[in-house]
């Protein structure tokens, strides 16, 4: 059958239309399933070689990387996935050029406030934090060829670029082990990402701009530093929450709650990377079936939701002798927590299907206002259950947050899509 042709847009039959958003689906889901591997094996080796205590120093690491992570998210490549998914090859390639250019100019200058900060505070905490501003270039650089490749619809190249990645921690993590240390394994981590971001070049045939990153951080203000915002407060809420524990329960706790994460390690990570798939496909359902969007974000939330549960279902099954095969010592800790952590990934899971639908619709208000909520809560409900009941307390505080947080974000949704309805009835009816 003949493709129809719209205008400038060409319209695949349903059936095509149907089994492209398939394949690129697998192809995320191939692409999360190997950033998920690769983050539980780093963290299970990282706990197993170094302990409670340093697990919890290279935890802190990790939850600063999720900051930085998301700064650049918002003001690079959130709004490449907003509007660049699905355009032309060309359109594409100039705004992938100069997106990733804003995503190693972050990385270089946040790495540079990392290194002095570090250095400023020393100790062992210190110098993981040093050590982790010389590698956020690579780490974020890798980060953005992901999203290029999605908003592309070339979610096999995503795919490999992670496995490369993970190909290069294997001798990266076994000289890290032989140095020992958390900076070395900081280094290791980071340098392996590093390795995947010149791949990402190679793939992509692109070299990123750093002279078009102003121009582009400029041009998308009014969706970047909304989403900046929303990105920060999220992550911000994560380190918030694990500074706070540490304070007021001791840093040993930061590695417990990191190693009750970990069991939940794939859907963490399917999380995190979710824009990645779900905006790209949600931009395309919104531009192709409007009417669709609520139902496709709604399959998207449950879906994920349920299987966090079955998840979490299955590791209570676990026995003991396993656990500590595969955690060591932080295993007994973690395992009391897998009830409460998988509560708060399944509503978070919930939450990310109503936040895909309203990055489609650009609806950069109403998601902030969703996120800063959401981070209030999350930050409230994870400290004031540490102060009362501990490290326990802490994860169903957490829990009762992100399941509560769930609700205003599909709110929202509900509200934008309403409003969206409106605006075109009122387009079609103005001559």
């Amino acid at each position: 059958m003949t493709p129809v042709t719209t205008g400038g847009e060409t319209t695949a039959p349903a059936g095509s239309a149907r089994r492209g958003v398939l394949g690129r689906l697998s192809w995320g889901l191939a692409d999360q399933a190997a950033s998920s591997m690769s983050n539980f094996v780093v963290g299970v080796y990282v706990a197993r070689t170094l302990g409670v205590s340093a697990f919890g120093v290279f935890s802190l690491a990790w939850v600063t990387y999720g900051v930085v992570l998301n700064v650049s998210r918002g003001v690079a490549t959130d709004p490449l996935v907003v509007r660049f998914s699905g355009v032309p090859d060309a359109s594409w390639r100039g705004a992938a050029a100069r997106s990733s250019g804003a995503a190693l100019g972050s990385g270089a200058a946040l790495g540079a406030a990392c290194v002095v900060a570090g250095l400023a505070l020393g100790g062992r905490v210190g110098t993981a934090f040093a050590c982790l501003g010389v590698v956020l270039p690579g780490l974020l650089l890798q980060d953005a060829w992901r999203f290029a490749f999605f908003a592309a619809g070339a979610g096999r190249k995503a795919f490999v670029n992670d496995v490369v990645w993970g190909v290069a921690l294997v001798p990266a993590m076994v000289a890290a082990a032989r140095v020992g240390g958390v900076s070395a394994f900081v280094l290791a981590w980071g340098g392996s990402a590093a390795v995947a971001a010149a791949y990402g070049c190679f793939q992509s045939g692109i070299r990123p701009r750093l002279s078009g990153a102003r121009a582009w951080v400029r041009e998308h203000r009014d969706l970047g530093y909304r989403y900046l915002v929303e990105n920060v407060a999220n992550s911000g809420a994560s380190q918030l929450r694990a500074y706070g524990l540490g304070v007021i329960v001791g840093v040993g706790a930061v590695g417990v709650v990191r190693g009750a994460e970990l069991l939940l390690g794939p859907f963490l990570a399917l999380l995190m990377g979710l824009s990645l798939v779900t905006v790209a496909e949600a931009a395309r359902v919104l531009r192709r079936a409007p009417h669709r969007l609520g139902g496709f974000c709604l399959l998207l939330g449950g879906g994920q939701a349920v299987a966090a549960l079955l998840w979490g279902g299955a590791l209570l099954l676990v026995p003991d002798r396993l656990g500590e095969a595969v955690l060591g010592g932080v295993w007994s800790a973690a395992a009391e927590l897998v009830v409460p952590v998988t509560l708060g990934v399944a509503g978070a899971g919930l939450g990310t299907g109503a936040a895909a639908g309203l990055r489609a619709l650009g609806a950069a208000r109403r998601s902030l206002r969703s996120q800063l909520i959401a981070s209030v809560c999350y930050v409230t409900g994870g400290l004031g259950g540490a102060a009362a009941a501990g490290t326990a307390g802490s994860a169903w505080g957490v829990a009762a947050a992100t399941v509560c947080s769930s609700a205003v974000w599909w709110l929202q949704l509900r509200s934008a899509l309403r409003e969206h309805h409106q605006n075109t009835i009122r387009e079609v009816r103005t001559p």
